[in-house]
């Protein structure tokens, strides 16, 4: 007997989504500021801590519980069995979903660096379209699996995982 309500449905908070995501953040951060250091070739073992942390909360209060019930949504509003499902599923993520989701990181971030308006006015002019171009390029193969092939109580997992390397991009682009 399947059991009630499937456990996809429940608050990401409840099943390590939100952890894992914001582990794995954290993480992305770290290796892009070791990444950083070794191209510089210093060798100091400073790290700034607050970076991995800034990630690490991301990760946590958007990531996990924004992609959980994405694609809750996508399967409720765009069932497999409509015709060309899966790619109407792709253009709503790849069309509506990364620009806004983007933004928000953005936001996000600047928000949490205690930077101003104007700040975050000269971050989306410099970066937007640059990560948003990336984006499309890394993410769209992935997600095409992911939302074709992958159960859907597994998808935030594996979007996590390839975030691992995305948000290590991202990083760079901070600096």
């Amino acid at each position: 007997m399947q059991e009630w309500p499937p456990s996809c449905w429940l608050p990401p908070f409840s099943d390590d989504i939100s952890v894992h995501s914001g582990i794995l953040s954290a993480l992305g951060n770290f290796l892009a500021q070791m990444m950083a250091k070794q191209r510089k070739k210093e060798n100091s073992q400073k790290l700034d801590v607050s970076g991995p942390l800034r990630y690490a909360i991301y990760g946590f209060f958007f990531t996990g519980p924004l992609s959980h019930f994405f694609y809750l949504f996508m399967e409720h509003w765009i069932p497999s069995e409509v015709p060309w499902a899966g790619v109407k599923r792709l253009l709503l993520d790849r069309l509506l979903f990364a620009p806004a989701f983007l933004l928000l990181f953005l936001l996000v971030m600047n928000f949490l660096e205690g930077r101003d308006a104007a700040a975050l006015s000269v971050q989306i002019r410099r970066s937007f379209w640059p990560a948003l171009r990336m984006n499309w390029r890394v993410w769209t193969p992935v997600q095409f699996i992911n939302i074709n092939y992958v159960p859907l109580q597994f998808r935030v997992l594996v979007a996590n995982l390839v975030s691992l390397f995305w948000y290590i991009y991202l990083a760079s682009l901070g600096k």
